[in-house]
Formats: C-alpha cells, sequence, structure tokens
C-alpha cells in the first residue's frame, strides 16, 4: 500500500468524528467525491461522516444516491473538534469560506485535490494535477484500500470523472480516463442515464437565462477573446440560483478563434467571480494576478473590484496573454 494512503487509512481507522467538504458553489467533481468518499468510510470503516458543501447546492444533482446526506455548513456546529477534517477537491483553503475554521480547528487535516496550483495546506496532502478529477485520485486509494465499489460509489465516482472530463471532451480525457470509466460501466453506471440526468434535465427558466448571458457576450482581438457577464438583476430577473451559469464559459470556447473565453459575475459583496476557460494559453497566471487558482486552461479568482471595474482589469489581463 502506497505510504501516504497507508497514513490516511490509519488516521480515519483511529478517528471517532470526520468532516469533509466541499468547495463553495460545488459542481459534480468536488460532490461526486465528498459522496463516494463519505459511503466508502460508512460502509467500510463503520465511520459516521459529516458531509458539508457550502453555499448553493445545484439541484441538478439530485439524481445521486444519498444526495440529502449533504449538510450546510451553516448547520455545522462550529464550536465541535473534529479527528479528521477532509477537503475534496478544495484547490485552497479560502474556497471553504465559513467552513475554514471548522477545518483549521481538526485534530488532522486532509487535503484531497487535483488542482496545479494547490500549495498543500493540509497535515496530509494528496494532489495529483495530472489526475482529471478527484474522483480518479479517491478511485486509485480506494483501489489500494482493498476497497469493493458498489454501484452506488460508481455512480458517485462517474458523475465526477464526467463532469471534470467535460463528458470526456477535455484536455484531460486520457486513456486512463475512459479506463475508469469502463470500470466503473461494469460496476452498474449507465453512461446514457448518467448524461440524460445531468446535462438533460435543465428548467426551463435555466435555458432562457444562459441564452441571455450568452447573448451578451462580447468579442475581442479579432475574436480570439470571449468574455460575457452575469449581474445581480439577471440573477433576479430569471430566478437563477448559483448553478444556472455553469457550462456558460464553455460554451463561449467552442467558438472557432476563441482562444480564451470568461465569465464574470457580480457578487453580493460588491466584488466579482471569475471564471476562464482556454484551448491553447496557460491562464493560471491571469488568475493568479488576482490570487485563483486552477487548471491550465479551466481556473477562476475573485476580484475584488465591482464588475465593470473587474471586467477591465481582467480584459487587459487576458490580452496580454493573447500572442
Amino acid at each position: 500500500m502506497n505510504s501516504i494512503n497507508k497514513e490516511l487509512r490509519t488516521a480515519i481507522e483511529k478517528a471517532e468524528s470526520i468532516i469533509i467538504f466541499s468547495h463553495v458553489n460545488p459542481d459534480g467533481d468536488t460532490l461526486g467525491s465528498n459522496l463516494s468518499l463519505s459511503e466508502v468510510l460508512e460502509q467500510n470503516f463503520n465511520k459516521k461522516v459529516d458531509s458539508v458543501y457550502i453555499g448553493k447546492l445545484p439541484s441538478v444533482y439530485t439524481y445521486l444516491p444519498k444526495y440529502d446526506r449533504l449538510k450546510s455548513v451553516e448547520d455545522i456546529d462550529k464550536k465541535k473538534i473534529y479527528d479528521v477534517a477532509i477537503a475534496v477537491d478544495v484547490a485552497s483553503k479560502d474556497r471553504l469560506i465559513s467552513g475554514v475554521e471548522i477545518y483549521d480547528s481538526a485534530k488532522l487535516k486532509v487535503n484531497i485535490d487535483h488542482h496545479k496550483t494547490n500549495i498543500g495546506y493540509g497535515d496530509i496532502n494528496i494532489n495529483e494535477p495530472d489526475s482529471a478529477c478527484v474522483g480518479m485520485v479517491l478511485y486509485k486509494i480506494f483501489k489500494d484500500w482493498g476497497i469493493e465499489i458498489n454501484c452506488d460509489i460508481a455512480k458517485y465516482l462517474y458523475t465526477s470523472l464526467m463532469t471534470d472530463t467535460g463528458n470526456f471532451r477535455y484536455e484531460n480525457t486520457t486513456p486512463e480516463v475512459f479506463k475508469m470509466a469502463s470500470e466503473l460501466v461494469e460496476k452498474g453506471v449507465s453512461p446514457c442515464e448518467e448524461y440524460r440526468l445531468c446535462y438533460e434535465s435543465k428548467p426551463q427558466n435555466m435555458l432562457e437565462f444562459q441564452l441571455h448571458i450568452l447573448n451578451n457576450a462580447r468579442f475581442y482581438n479579432d475574436g480570439k477573446i470571449a468574455v460575457t457577464k452575469i449581474l445581480r438583476e439577471d440573477m433576479k430577473k430569471y430566478n437563477a440560483s448559483e448553478d444556472f451559469s455553469e457550462g456558460i464559459v464553455e460554451v463561449l470556447r467552442t467558438s472557432k478563434d476563441v482562444e480564451v473565453a470568461a465569465i464574470l459575475k457580480e457578487n453580493n459583496e460588491g466584488n466579482t467571480k471569475v471564471s476562464l476557460r482556454s484551448k491553447n494559453i496557460d491562464i493560471t497566471p491571469i488568475v493568479k494576478i488576482f490570487n485563483g487558482g486552477g487548471h491550465t486552461f479551466a481556473a477562476g479568482c475573485t476580484i475584488n473590484k465591482p464588475i465593470n471595474i473587474a471586467y477591465d482589469k481582467l480584459l487587459e489581463c487576458i490580452q496580454s496573454e493573447i500572442k
């Protein structure tokens, strides 16, 4: 058994209280990873686990087994000291927002991730930037532990894999990805059903909202840069939840000439959340300017400025990277 996996297993076996964190505004990878790890710890180690999300839980993932076991961080006792706190798919501690206090107070802090910008903020750090998703990192850990993957765990891991590879379309789709997907299908996952439930179950107002935001996109540098923004009034007009913006920036990237696509979202705090995607350009230097992080071709940050100022600053930074 890998030494760090053995260290993690020993810590889990000794722990009486465990909490697992997903990052703020959770996506399919962080939720699938959280639920799969929770299931393994309960079924194979007889542990009671608190599975925690931060922000608003996307309704699109209600198809996942035991989805309702996920708890808001606001419902967790802030004074409780956990034996082990595990962050999954959390590139930096600031993505734990109000949960960072609980994480930091734990006797042992674990960081399981796949972002190259992760600085290793845990006592135990397992970070594999070459893995397509954290679900893949966990899958290798489970196999190293000799865990039998049941159908529910397979569904969690498949959602993690499917969403972080853009349904097997992104540059992180490797032979290892297809091998893992094949093994999960053998455990009972239906690729057709998983895709339909995840990508073809949008409410009408979500489609209307996305069309509006895409229609407002602007192109720069001979179409090499595509940028759009989401105002608070847009969210209110379409009764949009946080997950309604998911996938918009990827659509912008599909334009033939676009090298970098960006979406800026106006937050209630007066700052601006940014998501960036590119085809061939490393965008991590751009988000690092604003203390963000992520992957080479998919990254994000928060700019502590109103959206119109943030828009101009971000565009300037992107243009400096476009040759």
